[in-house]
C-alpha cells in the first residue's frame, strides 16, 4: 500500500466522481482509476460501487475512509511538528476570526513577539470556523459567539465585551449616556446582515423585549458601520471594541439587559498546536487581560 494511494482514495472518497477527483487531483482519469484499483486489489475488496463515472462509497469503502484519513491525519501532524522544531523562530499560522474589531491590534502585538513568523487571516462564519478547524486548515480561532462544548474542539472565553448603541451627533438620544432598548423601537438601523453574531444577539434581545429592530442597511463589512451611523443614516449596535473614535458619533450603555458578546480563542483538542500557535493564544489573552 501506498501513501499516494490513500491520498488518491480520500479525494475520490469526497467527490464520488472519477472526473472531477482527476482534475482535482491535475491527473489523467486513467491514472487515477489504475491507482485506486491498485489499492483495492491490496486491500483484497472494493471500495466503491461503480455506476458509470460515477462512484459510491459502500460498506468497505466507508471502514477504510475512516482509517486512511487517521493515517494522513497523523503523517501530517508529524510533518507540522519537525517544521516547528527546526525552525522555532519562524513557521506560520493560519487564523480564523468573526471578531475582528480588536485583530489589528493583536496582530501588530504578535509580530513584535515573533517577527518572523508568516500568518494568513480568514473572515468567517463560527460554524465555517469549527468545520476548518476539525479539517486542520486553521490553528486558531478568534469567534464571537463563543460555540457550545464540542468534545474536539476547546473553547476559552477571553473577553465579555459589551455592545454599545451608537448614534450620531445631534441625535435625540446623543445627550444621553445610556438608553433603554424599548426606547429604540421606533429607530431606523444600520448593521451587518444576520448570521454575525452581534446582529443576531441584537435581534434576539430586541425581540425579548417586543419589538424586532427595523435595517435600512445590511452589509457585510462591520467597519462600515460607523460611517454610516455618522452620515445620519441610522443608528447601530456597535461592541465596545469596535468603538470609533469619530467626531461625529456618540455611544450609549445599553440599560437593564445583559447586551454582551463573549470573544473566545477556539482550537482542537486532538490535533497538534505548534509553538507559533501557542504564543498567539497568549497574546491574545494578554491583550484583553487589562480591558476585563
Amino acid at each position: 500500500m501506498e501513501l499516494l494511494q490513500l491520498q488518491y482514495f480520500l479525494v475520490v472518497a469526497r467527490l464520488e466522481h472519477v472526473t472531477e477527483a482527476a482534475r482535482s487531483l491535475h491527473v489523467t482519469q486513467s491514472s487515477l482509476s489504475k491507482t485506486i484499483g491498485r489499492l483495492e486489489e491490496d486491500l483484497g475488496v472494493p471500495l466503491f460501487d461503480r455506476v458509470g463515472r460515477k462512484l459510491r462509497l459502500n460498506e468497505f469503502g466507508s471502514k477504510f475512509l475512516r482509517r486512511a484519513e487517521r493515517a494522513l491525519f497523523e503523517l501530517e501532524q508529524g510533518k507540522q511538528e519537525l517544521r516547528d522544531l527546526s525552525s522555532p523562530e519562524q513557521g506560520t499560522l493560519e487564523l480564523a476570526v468573526t471578531a475582528a474589531s480588536a485583530l489589528p491590534n493583536i496582530l501588530r502585538a504578535f509580530r513584535k513577539k515573533r517577527p518572523l513568523v508568516q500568518f494568513h487571516v480568514q473572515m468567517l462564519t463560527t460554524q465555517e470556523m469549527v468545520k476548518r478547524l476539525h479539517q486542520g486548515e486553521v490553528d486558531v480561532c478568534l469567534s464571537s459567539p463563543a460555540v457550545e462544548e464540542e468534545e474536539d474542539i476547546e473553547c476559552q472565553i477571553v473577553y465579555i465585551d459589551p455592545i454599545l448603541v451608537a448614534v450620531p451627533k445631534g441625535h435625540r438620544l446623543a445627550e444621553r449616556s445610556s438608553v433603554s432598548l424599548a426606547e429604540l423601537k421606533e429607530e431606523w438601523f444600520v448593521g451587518v446582515k444576520r448570521g454575525y453574531g452581534t446582529r443576531d444577539l441584537a435581534d434576539r434581545i430586541c425581540k425579548s423585549v417586543g419589538f424586532e429592530p427595523r435595517y435600512v442597511y445590511e452589509g457585510d463589512e462591520p467597519a462600515r458601520l460607523s460611517a454610516l451611523v455618522e452620515a445620519e443614516i441610522g443608528i447601530a449596535f456597535i461592541p465596545s471594541t469596535a468603538r470609533n473614535s469619530r467626531e461625529q458619533i456618540h455611544y450609549l450603555q445599553v440599560e437593564n439587559h445583559e447586551l454582551v458578546r463573549e470573544i473566545a480563542l477556539l482550537w482542537h483538542k486532538s490535533r497538534y498546536i505548534s509553538q507559533t500557535a501557542l504564543e498567539f493564544r497568549e497574546v491574545v489573552a494578554d491583550y484583553f487581560k487589562p480591558l476585563t
